[in-house]
């Protein structure tokens, strides 16, 4: 199969979307598919598969690169591939910005399949990272953006969010209820009629998580949602040997964080609940990632750990994350109500290393018995489990070996069997 996948975060951008994009790549190609991406990027890529589409050169919040207008990456599309539908059998789109849009309207133009993928809960991020009034303003403006650029699509799939709260009103095709599930401000309810205007247009939509695709119906998305959990390149994998870490009384706990030092996954609580452990001369931390909250986790740590006691890597290649993994007692992953699913986990299940999380949401992505939620989102309740470790130290091999046996569900050559079918449809 020849398979176009459109997605505005993948080059120079680390995070969970762009690692899941890559394994997928990556699974499909072993398999002998041909597999384009296109994406924003600053230069043109050496990858022959990747193709970068009209990014602005200045224009660059939080440092990533922005796909120009559609209709601009649609032009170049069209000039390096003429009867686009000649050269793909299918697109499947990773995003709701300006490059996965162009993705949207190549597949109505040339009457290919479509299929969606839904990652993210921006509405949680924007909440959290911008100001007010600002945040209301980037997020009326990125939903106006967006409802222009699908206009001429808006007849099949356009949704209103009503103002109105109705909480035990059925929705219509038409409407959806504004009834403070998810949506509890205007930011929530301009990001979400972007997720559901865009799912609207697809063929079939794929959510990484029962949950999330729960949320999605409930917002009213109309095509089929098909669950099927994101993967981990088994090929990454293959480089390493993976052993739990003993652990006992006399042990350093030794905890990584592999996400981004930002609000919405809470780096700065996470690093607050460690230091008031009663343990705390026990604890080694490994912090890799960087945020907008980089600097303040660093002026933290200066404040209330010894030098030995935390070492902050910033961005290193993907796949050396499993290097460090495997010298670890436990992995964290402390956003509440933000990741869909959370690739830190799929990557800590990978290794065989046990959990450390808060969302009960992730329930349905941790092993049962492969990790230790907190009660609530408190500092204290987190603080709470470390300390709960300490006590009963047997916990880390009975959870890893637990991680162990479910270490297959999280490879990408598991997921992708699924994937195929669905496009095989």
């Amino acid at each position: 199969m020849r398979i176009a996948i459109f997605t505005d975060v993948y080059l120079e951008i680390p995070g969970g979307i762009p690692s899941s994009i890559k394994a997928q790549k990556s699974a499909l190609e072993t398999l002998g598919h041909q597999v384009t991406i296109f994406c924003p990027g600053w230069t043109r890529s050496l990858d022959p598969t990747i193709n970068v589409v009209p990014t602005h050169p200045l224009f660059r919040p939080n440092r990533v690169p922005l796909a120009k207008r559609p209709q601009k990456i649609l032009h170049f599309i069209e000039q390096e591939y003429p009867n686009f539908n000649t050269h793909f059998d299918l697109i499947h789109v990773h995003y709701e910005a300006s490059c996965s849009i162009a993705g949207v309207k190549l597949a109505k133009k040339y009457h290919l399949k479509l299929f969606q993928t839904m990652h993210g809960r921006e509405d949680i991020a924007i909440n959290a990272n911008l100001p007010s009034p600002m945040k209301y303003f980037v997020a009326f403006a990125l939903n106006f953006l967006h409802r222009t650029s699908l206009s001429n699509l808006q007849a099949k799939s356009f949704l209103k969010l009503s103002p109105s709260p109705s909480p035990k009103s059925t929705h219509s095709l038409a409407t959806i209820q504004r009834d403070n599930f998810l949506i509890k401000n205007s930011v929530c309810q301009n990001m979400w009629e972007i997720m559901v205007r865009q799912a609207n247009q697809a063929d079939l939509v794929i959510s990484p998580t029962q949950h999330f695709a729960k949320n999605l119906k409930h917002y009213g998305v109309r095509p089929n949602i098909h669950v099927i959990s994101n993967g981990i390149d088994d090929q990454q994998l293959q480089k390493y040997t993976f052993k739990p870490l003993p652990f006992h009384h006399k042990s350093s706990l030794r905890i990584i964080w592999s996400s981004r030092l930002s609000k919405e996954k809470r780096i700065l609580p996470f690093l607050e609940a460690v230091s008031k452990s009663k343990n705390l001369h026990r604890i080694k931390l490994t912090i890799i990632g960087e945020g907008n909250q980089t600097q303040e986790a660093k002026n933290f740590a200066s404040k209330h750990f010894s030098a030995k006691q935390i070492t902050f890597l910033g961005l290193i290649p993907h796949e050396q994350i499993f290097k460090y993994m495997q010298k670890q007692h436990l992995s964290v992953i402390n956003s509440y109500g933000f990741d869909t699913q959370g690739m830190t986990i799929l990557e800590a299940v990978a290794c065989g290393l046990p959990v450390l999380y808060a969302d009960p949401a992730m329930d349905e992505v941790v092993p049962q018995n492969g990790g230790l939620r907190a009660k609530d989102d408190s500092i204290a309740a987190m603080t709470a489990q470390i300390d709960y470790i300490f006590e009963h130290p047997e916990i880390i091999q009975q959870m890893s070996q637990t991680i162990a046996s479910s270490r297959h569900l999280v490879l990408e050559s598991t997921q992708i069997k699924r994937l195929l079918q669905l496009y095989q449809l």
